[in-house]
């Protein structure tokens, strides 16, 4: 049932990110924030990388770019905050097992948090951070509504037929990611005791929250794999701010991304990224817990 539900979700939420990032190139997005206003720069990179989750080998091209092209560096830093932690994605799957209050705590904590930070850290000047480097590779954004041909209603047709094959296409890279978390969760709903779990991360252990967002760091989190184990460990105990704090912590600054990131950032911007991820995902694991 849970993998059932979990197809449905993934489908639509992966066709629409799809259609966003064709509506919403990667040259669309360096225009916009190549704007130099301060703090409404710093809101329009948390809402373009909230709507265009690219993984962590796409983020570090498109960051480059932004600061080759002359974005101010809060917007590119807003950007990088959002993207992994901020999309269609988590939001729909987090409105499916934990509901719209949760959700819309999330949304405004990681935001406004990607915001006031990408504002800091420009003001600390740690523009200075940033090294003189090329990214070669990578995600190449080869279709965009601008490359598509024929008439608008022509466009939408091909967009959609596109956003289509690469939900799908998605689907099938990723199937064995939602069979792994449906079958993790079943069996932490049955055979783990409700009381065990409890007691080690419930809401009542205010050191469970931190914890779990240091551990959840150094791991490399598919969120199509976490959030459905989530559901079934709030389920029998966990306090959900641990779970979130969990997942927070893994796909914001992962091994992976924070090894790309050093590629492009001075070891003081680095270890100032990943305190970033560590207290977003303390303070809405702790906003969780206030709610639920």
């Amino acid at each position: 049932m849970l993998f059932g539900e979990l197809f449905g979700l993934f489908i639509g939420i992966s066709f629409i990110v799809a259609l966003l990032q064709i509506y919403i190139s990667q040259e669309r997005i360096k225009k916009v924030l190549t704007t130099p206003r301060k703090g409404l720069n710093s809101v329009l990179g948390a809402l373009l990388g909230a709507v265009t989750p690219f993984c962590s080998c796409s983020t570090i091209p498109v960051l480059v770019g932004l600061f080759k092209s002359g974005a101010p560096f809060n917007g590119a830093i807003s950007f990088l905050l959002t993207s992994p932690i901020l999309n269609p994605a988590i939001l729909t799957l987090i409105i499916a097992f934990f509901g719209l209050k949760a959700t819309a705590v999330y949304a405004v904590f990681t935001f406004s948090f990607a915001v006031v930070m990408g504002l800091i850290l420009d003001k600390l000047g740690f523009e200075k951070e940033v090294k003189n480097v090329t990214v070669k590779g990578g995600h190449q954004d080869s279709v965009s509504w601008e490359t598509l041909e024929g008439t608008f209603w022509q466009k939408q047709a091909q967009a959609i037929k596109l956003g289509l094959k690469d939900s799908f296409g998605l689907f099938r890279g990723v199937v064995l990611f939602l069979l792994l978390g449906a079958g993790i969760g079943a069996f932490i709903y049955e055979f783990i005791p409700t009381d065990l779990l409890a007691s080690f991360a419930g809401a009542n252990n205010l050191w469970a929250v931190p914890l779990a967002a240091i551990v959840g760091i150094p791991m490399y989190i598919r969120t199509e794999t976490m959030i459905p184990i989530a559901g079934i460990l709030v389920a029998k105990g966990v306090a959900p701010g641990v779970m979130i704090a969990l997942i927070l912590g893994g796909a914001g600054a992962s091994i992976p991304e924070v090894l790309l990131l050093n590629s492009i950032f001075k070891k003081k911007m680095v270890i100032a990224f990943v305190l970033c991820i560590f207290s977003v995902a303390t303070i809405t694991g702790y906003g969780f817990n206030s709610v639920l």
